[in-house]
């Protein structure tokens, strides 16, 4: 059974950073995109960067200068780094990943980022 697992969230003030971290493990022939979800209090989950198979990136434009998505296939892990954060970055950050031809989802980690 596949699994995704999001780690690396925190309590970080305003212009700090924090690595999330999503490893994928079980049964695994093929890991596709991977890609990094935000939800907010009160709002709807958001795509904050993708990374394709060929490591060809997406990022929201809140977002573009200060994260930057990673993987390693070696590990069937994917990252996001997340730098000069800010309280607007606060939420639950969602990592999914297509694996053998399917989309899973992690179960979240919480990002407080205070003023």
């Amino acid at each position: 059974q596949v699994q995704l697992v999001e780690s690396g969230g925190g309590l970080v003030q305003a212009g700090g950073s924090l690595r999330l971290s999503c490893g994928a493990s079980g049964t695994i022939f093929s890991l596709n995109s991977v890609a990094w979800y935000r939800q907010a209090p009160g709002k709807q989950r958001a795509l904050v960067a993708r990374i394709s198979s060929g490591g060809s990136t997406d990022y929201a434009d809140s977002v573009k200068g200060r994260f930057t998505i990673s993987r390693d296939n070696a590990k069937n892990t994917g990252y996001l780094q997340m730098n000069g954060l800010k309280p607007e970055d606060t939420g639950v950050y969602y990592c999914n990943a297509i694996i053998n031809a399917n989309l899973y989802w992690g179960q979240g980690t919480q990002v407080t980022v205070s003023p």
